[in-house]
């Protein structure tokens, strides 16, 4: 036997050994390894500005802590909007709830249909599910929920300790990264570095100014219309419209359209004119002249990439997954070399096509 192959298998057994350790290494570490990818995600985006306090002055830690109050006092905002809607709009919908079934009943009567009291008195009479075994699921439940609220503000808490210390520190964490690489992948990886904040600030500022639009003037219609809790739904679809590919302002409008419907059925019209009217609005005025600058990606492949980001780490995924994909994207096209496309009846465009293209090569550039 040559004496090579008896090393080789040491090699081969060995990698195995080793690809199946750092594999089950990295299944038990990957709830962590999920908080630091969302944690360098948030220092991405709050570099741009914690750059812009930092030249004019400023510390950087408490740049990043100026940077870190405005991002609470928002999401405290929207939280402290948003509880008196659930629990107000809960309310009015138990208590129309005999209303709802006594509009039932007569359906279900015209259907030939018994739905009286009665029978539904009866009906719950023969589940046989008794008091003490609702107690217990109840208190379950509630016990699974606390644990789960106390697991989640756990992980808030390191995402945003994470954070702090990415945004402080990013220069001496940069330094200390590329003090083990040579001069020539030094600046390759400075390169990834800015793009990365550029795409990544761009989108994150881009979309939140969208967003405060968005619901600015959601909450001047939802006025005018009457709908209650104008300001937290506003809110609500500004946040969703902007921060969802494709189907945010939709999904966004969903809330609202069920909070009017518990009004009146034209507010609940009025509602949904004015979420189509205003898609259509941000797709061809506000979303072009404000976005061009940052990030230009397809509708499909924004839509796939925050399908694959949620597919991998769900939500958080989802949100992080366009500036990954625009990164990815403008790095690709600085290498890739471009020839003039010969003309066909396959390759023709029209203007509308050829001022994409020329927008997302503005973009990308």
């Amino acid at each position: 036997m040559p004496g090579w192959v008896p090393r080789l298998l040491v090699m081969v057994f060995g990698s195995i050994i080793g690809l199946w350790a750092a594999f089950h290494v990295l299944s038990r570490l990957r709830g962590l390894l999920v908080l630091v990818a969302i944690s360098l995600f948030l220092s991405i985006a709050l570099e741009p500005g914690v750059n812009y306090l930092a030249k004019r002055g400023w510390r950087r830690g408490l740049a990043t802590g100026v940077m870190f109050l405005g991002m609470l006092t928002l999401i405290g905002l929207f939280i402290g909007l948003m509880v008196p809607l659930i629990v107000n709009q809960t309310i009015k919908l138990v208590d129309k709830i005999p209303s709802y079934v006594e509009q039932l009943s007569d359906v279900a009567a015209r259907l030939g249909i018994d739905f009286s009291g009665q029978r539904l008195s009866e009906a719950v009479a023969n589940l046989g599910t008794d008091l003490q075994g609702i107690a217990a699921d109840v208190a379950g439940s509630v016990f699974g929920v606390g644990t789960a609220l106390l697991g989640t503000l756990l992980q808030l808490m390191t995402i945003g300790l994470f954070t702090f210390y990415m945004t402080a520190e990013g220069p001496r964490l940069r330094r200390s990264v590329l003090s083990v690489l040579p001069p020539a992948r030094q600046r390759e990886v400075l390169r990834i570095i800015d793009i990365a904040i550029d795409k990544t600030g761009g989108y994150f500022y881009s979309r939140t100014l969208l967003a405060l639009f968005a619901a600015a003037l959601a909450w001047a219609a939802f006025t005018i219309i009457g709908v209650p809790f104008a300001l937290a739904l506003a809110l609500w679809l500004g946040i969703l419209s902007q921060f969802i590919p494709v189907v945010g302002t939709y999904l966004g409008g969903v809330l609202p359209l069920l909070i009017a419907l518990l009004e009146s059925p034209p507010k609940a019209i009025a509602v949904a004119v004015y979420v189509v009217v205003y898609q259509q609005l941000e797709n061809y005025l506000l979303a072009p002249k404000i976005t061009h600058h940052t990030m230009s990606l397809h509708p499909a492949l924004s839509f796939g990439a925050a399908i694959a980001g949620a597919t991998l780490m769900g939500v958080p995924g989802a949100l992080m997954a366009l500036p990954v994909a625009a990164t990815i994207q403008a790095f690709v096209s600085t290498y890739i070399e471009r020839h003039e496309v010969v003309d066909s009846p396959l390759t023709q465009e029209d203007d509308r096509g050829k001022a994409h293209a020329e927008t997302q090569a503005a973009g990308d550039g």
